[in-house]
């Protein structure tokens, strides 16, 4: 059942960012089609600007609007360069509590063409556990379409 949401939105996401040229249009679009679909507790990208990440369109409740690099989940993505699933948040050393309802998160990295991170995607669930592997593919899949941009 998941998999198969994930083929229906991922297909949604790149029509509707097919020839569109803002970045920060897309992203609001993902996130709301990501959200919508999946029913996650918050959705949305941070995108890195003057060396740090700022709080770029999202789904939800309020949210950091700065996190610094090599901190919590999204600073350390972006450090590593890599997605990061973390089944528990309250397991993962320096975590940001934006909220304390959050309790599963995933984030990964938009990557520009030259291969530098541009900004991340990041989702949290209140439920433990929530990410695995199928998410992974598929949100990789969706922030790669979106690098073409950048």
């Amino acid at each position: 059942m998941k998999k198969e949401k994930y083929e229906l939105l991922r297909e949604q996401i790149f029509a509707l960012i097919e020839g569109e040229t803002d970045v920060v249009a897309m992203m609001a679009n993902i996130s709301s089609a990501i959200h919508e679909t999946m029913g996650f507790w918050w959705t949305g990208f941070y995108r890195v600007k003057d060396g740090e990440l700022i709080l770029g369109p999202f789904q939800g409740p309020v949210a950091c609007m700065h996190i610094c690099y090599g901190k919590g989940v999204c600073g350390t993505a972006w450090k590593e360069q890599k997605t990061i699933i973390v089944p528990d948040v309250e397991q993962f050393p320096g975590h940001i509590a934006c909220s304390s309802l959050s309790r599963s998160e995933i984030v990964v990295p938009v990557f520009s063409l030259s291969g530098e991170v541009v900004a991340v995607l990041d989702i949290d669930s209140k439920d433990l556990s929530t990410f695995d592997d199928i998410d992974k593919q598929y949100l990789e899949d969706i922030c790669k379409n979106l690098s073409k941009h950048y």
